[in-house]
């Protein structure tokens, strides 16, 4: 932080006394002291600011050399102000830890962001990752001799007991045996959206409760219309149901 003092040009009458002392106070009380520091800006974002610009460029310097295998934009922008409590400069030490915690945090969230752009939507709810990993073996459409109509939702086969988990927020509609769907776990997510996991060995969660993407809400089984150990996955939109390989399990 450097203090540039600001001065102005006072004439006085050589005919008048004058006393140093009061000229001197009058002075000081009309000084205006401007401060100068620098601060590091990560994507346009200030992360921090020390004294000189010596400092502010051996900071970037160490940053970068810390971090080879990044692009960082790191800039210094030259800040000045009058008011010293805005002056919060940091020993390049500290500034140096606290810099790359504030980036690593950043990056954090910007791949979070970027990650929740590329998630499907169904209806203006994101799908935040599939129920589970495994093979399909029964697409949407499909006709079967154990069905009267065509399949309604996607089979992905699995071992018993794999966990389920909910592809979004929502709130438990049913928790219960269903007939040919055996166990059955319905979410509800809002905006006329529903998911639902059938054939489950076990259910873990109850009508009314709240679940976040992710949560295991059942595992797998062969309980209802099943010759094996499968997961029947289902996407309904206002009680229709439609492929939801239009928005999972289509790469």
């Amino acid at each position: 932080m450097k203090e540039n003092p600001e001065y102005e040009l006072k004439l006085v009458d050589r005919t008048l006394k004058t006393n140093d002392d009061q000229i001197i106070n009058e002075i000081q009380e009309n000084l205006l002291i401007t401060y100068k520091y620098y601060e590091i800006a990560f994507n346009n974002e200030k992360i921090n600011s020390v004294n000189t610009i010596e400092e502010a460029e051996e900071l970037i310097k160490q940053i970068k050399d810390d971090n080879e295998e990044k692009e960082l934009d790191l800039s210094i922008i030259e800040k000045y102000t009058q008011n010293e409590d805005e002056v919060n400069t940091t020993k390049i030490e500290v500034a140096k830890q606290e810099s790359e915690e504030m980036i690593k945090e950043k990056i954090e969230k910007q791949k979070e962001e970027k990650e929740e752009e590329l998630m499907p939507e169904v209806n203006g709810i994101k799908l935040a990752l599939k129920p589970i990993s495994g093979t399909i073996t029964s697409r949407y459409g499909e006709s079967s001799s154990l069905r009267k109509s065509t399949h309604t939702g996607l089979d992905i086969a699995a071992t018993t007991g794999t966990p389920i988990k909910v592809v979004a927020d929502g709130i438990v509609t049913n928790a219960s045996y269903s007939g040919s769907y055996g166990n059955l776990v319905k979410i509800s997510h809002g905006d006329g959206v529903e998911t639902w996991y059938a054939h489950t060995s076990k259910m873990y969660v109850t009508v009314g409760q709240k679940v976040s993407a992710g949560d295991t809400i059942a595992a797998v089984g062969s309980t209802g219309n099943s010759t094996g150990a499968h997961l029947h996955f289902e996407i309904r939109i206002n009680g229709n149901h439609v492929n939801p390989q239009k928005y999972l399990y289509n790469q």
